[in-house]
């Protein structure tokens, strides 16, 4: 067993089918570089929380000719691999879940492939090109949009300050010289 595997082995705990996770999450490594695998704790929707070995990181898909680092947390249970390892994409500040087709409105996958889990027919590697070619086809995140600047108000946006003059008969009017210092033509007066 190769030494990282073995590193993988001694972080799960005796509940899991050590041998065979650890070595089903070093193939995934070796191929997925930008995965980690850490203990760490999961909540479950009840709010009940559980120690669980998981998989993050970033996942390659290409898509439109692009290729896009897609951030993903794979979590797994002690059941696996008789259980679907509980699949979500990560969504960075930068970004927004897509929820549809297989992503819920929480990142949650959803995938057939999950859903159809059997133990000796599925594994991480194949869940894993899964996901890349899925999400390749139906993004899972994209960038937040960047609001507009909002335009400032008429007032501000003048470079210079209106001067309120009085004329002969002693009203007032505001005057407002133009960038060239050239007045304003007649038809662009008004009298208030």
């Amino acid at each position: 067993m190769p030494h990282y595997e073995d590193a993988i082995k001694k972080m799960l705990p005796k509940t899991y089918h050590r041998k065979h996770v650890a070595h089903e999450i070093y193939v995934a490594l070796h191929h997925f570089k930008s995965l980690v695998p850490m203990m760490d704790k999961y909540v479950y929707n009840d709010g009940t929380t559980k120690n669980l070995m998981s998989l993050t990181g970033t996942i390659p898909v290409m898509f439109a000719d692009q290729t896009y680092n897609i951030p993903v947390c794979l979590w797994f249970e002690e059941s696996y691999p008789q259980t679907a390892p509980i699949c979500y994409v990560r969504p960075t500040r930068e970004m927004m879940v897509l929820s549809g087709k297989y992503i819920s409105s929480n990142g949650e996958v959803t995938l057939p492939y999950l859903e159809e889990w059997k133990n000796s027919k599925c594994d991480l590697m194949t869940l894993l090109r899964v996901m890349v070619v899925m999400f390749g086809e139906f993004p899972p995140v994209c960038m937040q949009p960047h609001p507009e600047p909002e335009q400032a108000p008429c007032w501000l946006q003048f470079h210079r300050q209106p001067e309120v003059l009085s004329k002969a008969d002693g009203s007032l009017y505001l005057n407002l010289a133009r960038e060239d210092d050239l007045p304003f033509q007649q038809e662009n007066e008004t009298n208030c």
